[in-house]
């Protein structure tokens, strides 16, 4: 699948309302920037207000239109009111992007002693999502029209050792969109799971080595939202990402002692057992 031009772009946003989680930098805000420039209302949130009146400025300056609400993606009520604010302002949204996250780079046995890196992965991976999609899939259903992007990851595919916090959340959001998909099919609201590869953001700095390794710039990673929007596909992913999800069908044991070696060779780093 080949990735839109403006032209296809601006076609299937323009003056669309497009609701964008975790829009304060990374992925979130160059896909802000990108559908902002193709004729849609961007609707900002992330719990940051100064970073994202930045972004929104910026989107105003390029012409582009944006507004933005403070929202804690891990508190359940300050979602319920954002949400219920966002339907007051615009009357209904055509395109939410669950794009917020937070990823734990932490073995299991790393883990004993804190359980609550589990429970703040799934508070805003999954719950504070799963929060979010309720608070608009009821107009979408009555509009017959809409559109849920999640941005998971190419970890779901590939089940990567030390990331067992991160994965199942995001494993979590992908089983309730499959559900959910098939749902809504016949109310025209589509469902689409982004198995990102590794993105060049914020959220991957502390791991020094993920400086050696291949990754998307956040541009890129945002053509890939663009690409959801406009075809409309249940999932994408990477070549990396079918591979590692073919493997883990075809020949489980082998994935698991490929899976084996690259945990250890590459050991824990410092920033990932501190966070």
């Amino acid at each position: 699948m080949a990735n839109p031009s403006k032209k296809a772009i601006s076609k299937a946003v323009k003056d669309k309302h497009i609701i964008i989680t975790g829009a304060s930098s990374g992925i979130g805000e160059r896909t802000a920037y990108l559908l902002s420039e193709c004729g849609a209302h961007v609707i900002l949130l992330a719990r940051t207000e100064d970073k994202l009146k930045a972004v929104k400025d910026s989107i105003e300056e390029l012409g582009g239109k944006a507004t933005y609400y403070p929202c804690d993606l891990t508190n359940m009520d300050d979602i319920e009111k954002v949400s219920a604010q966002i339907l007051a302002d615009f009357g209904h949204v055509d395109v939410l992007v669950n794009n917020a996250g937070r990823s734990i780079r932490r073995s299991v046995h790393e883990s004993i002693d804190r359980f609550h890196d589990f429970e703040r992965t799934m508070d805003i991976n999954y719950f504070g999502a799963v929060k979010i999609v309720l608070g608009f899939l009821p107009t979408m259903i009555e509009r017959q029209t809409g559109q849920i992007v999640n941005i998971s990851s190419i970890g779901v595919l590939a089940n990567s050792p030390r990331f067992a916090a991160y994965v199942a959340s995001k494993s979590a959001l992908d089983a309730f969109s499959r559900c959910l998909a098939a749902e809504v099919k016949g109310d025209n609201v589509t469902i689409t799971n982004i198995f990102m590869p590794l993105v060049r953001t914020p959220m991957i700095e502390p791991t020094k080595l993920y400086r050696y390794m291949p990754a998307l710039m956040p541009d890129e990673a945002a053509m890939m939202v663009a690409k959801a929007i406009v075809h409309k596909p249940n999932s994408i992913a990477s070549n990396m990402g079918k591979f590692a999800s073919a493997t883990y069908s075809l020949a489980p044991a082998i994935n698991v002692g490929i899976q084996s070696m690259g945990y250890r060779i590459f050991p824990s780093t410092r920033a990932g057992l501190t966070t």
